[in-house]
């Protein structure tokens, strides 16, 4: 499979670099004129079919090129998995039956609420209200204002406030870890001095080096104030603090592995890890700027970049370039138009910086490591909550994001 991968990357970067020729004959200033292709016979309407073909086979191979990727990292997960004896991602047996489908977990908040605990703090109810309506209160018109108002039953369906999606972390390989801090090797010297030599001549001396490396586990954390009643008298309350938790964690953490500044308790997101690729769009076309940073972290991070984050303000762009005669080069206004540049996937998200892109080969150089993963606890003990009928809610997680190969990854800024 391995081989089969390396065939199609090398395969995909030579139509890369045949489409980039075309645009750079097209060029014209910070736009493409298609009149000035003289590489292909037909004029402007020959070289938009050729380009829209050009385009679809990248994509199409660029879609490949990750299925590839990501089925020869399941199998390697898995294989790895086998070796240890253990299913990958297995529920634990059933204490009694020893079934894991049996296994049917509560919700931290339904355990909390169902608890003797919880019940036993639970005060009895006060003494009944009475309400005296008098008949003179009749005299007036009898109607919705003085009689009864209709009955309506709301909806179930909670509209929630428009928020930032998480995405970012699902483009990077996420694992467990039970230390505190993430430590590796790298490679920091590399003097290759192979040369050819005669008969009984001395070898040349190379020289290898390795580096400790290390990025501390940190912590994300929330608490929300809620009162015992609303636990108890609401049934969803319960499942909506707990989504709603373990997402603002889940938000933060996608900021952050983008844009973490990596002083602590920050996680070191790319575009502050040091050596990272940079290219600058200047007058260039921004497509130009893009490639120019893929060439960059293939050619000095002999990588592969898997996935581009945009601001969706930068995209737009993009998506609107148009040639000199005003066709649109992403694709007619009634399509979708192609989720990709040169063939790399695009994702828009606000979580990256608005005017940079930053790209990278997060396949394969890049990890999220959890030491604990999202855990709601609830306590009546902060401040003056226990005489007040409330509870705090709790949530936090653990988390290090690292980056092993600096020089795979990169930005685009100035767009």
């Amino acid at each position: 499979m391995a081989t089969g991968i390396r065939t199609m990357r090398d395969e995909l970067t030579a139509k890369r670099e045949q489409l980039h020729r075309i645009f750079e004959e097209a060029r014209d200033g910070e736009s493409y004129d298609y009149e000035r292709v003289k590489s292909i016979v037909g004029g402007p309407n020959a070289v938009r079919d050729e380009v829209k073909r050009r385009t679809k086979e990248i994509d199409e191979l660029a879609k490949k090129l990750d299925d590839a990727v990501e089925a020869a990292r399941v199998a390697e997960d898995n294989r790895r998995a086998l070796e240890d004896d253990r299913r990958p991602f297995a529920p634990p047996p059933h204490p009694a039956t020893g079934d894991a489908r049996a296994v049917q977990p509560k919700s931290l908040g339904r355990l909390f609420v169902e608890s003797a605990a919880y019940k036993g703090m639970v005060g009895m109810n006060g003494p009944a209200s009475v309400l005296d309506i008098g008949a003179s209160e009749f005299k007036a018109l009898f109607q919705t204002s003085a009689g009864w108002s209709p009955e309506a039953l709301r909806e179930g369906r909670v509209e929630l406030k428009p928020e930032r999606p998480v995405t970012v972390v699902n483009f990077i390989p996420t694992s467990p870890t039970n230390q505190n801090s993430v430590k590796y090797m790298e490679e920091t010297t590399f003097n290759n001095a192979a040369v050819e030599k005669a008969e009984a001549d001395a070898y040349p001396e190379a020289s290898l080096a390795l580096t400790e490396k290390s990025q501390s586990v940190q912590k994300i954390a929330v608490f929300l104030p809620v009162t015992d009643e609303q636990l108890e008298d609401e049934e969803q309350a319960e499942g909506y603090v707990n989504d709603r938790l373990a997402f603002m964690l889940q938000q933060r953490l996608d900021l952050q592995v983008l844009r973490g500044d990596g002083s602590t308790p920050n996680l070191l997101g790319t575009n502050n890890v040091t050596g990272i690729q940079t290219q600058a769009k200047g007058t260039d076309p921004t497509p130009d700027a893009f490639y120019k940073l893929f060439r960059k972290i293939r050619s000095d991070g002999f990588a592969e970049p898997s996935v581009v984050f945009v601001h969706p303000n930068d995209w737009e762009g993009i998506r609107l370039l148009r040639t000199a005669d005003g066709v649109y080069i992403w694709g007619s206004p009634s399509e979708p138009g192609p989720e990709r540049i040169w063939g790399v996937r695009v994702v828009q998200t606000t979580a990256a910086t608005q005017n940079t892109a930053t790209a990278g080969d997060y396949a394969t150089y890049s990890a999220l490591r959890v030491k604990r993963g999202v855990e709601i606890r609830v306590s009546d003990s902060h401040s003056t909550y226990f005489v007040e009928g409330r509870q705090a809610i709790r949530a936090d997680l653990r988390a290090a994001v690292v980056h092993y190969r600096p020089k795979a990854f990169g930005t685009v800024t100035g767009i």
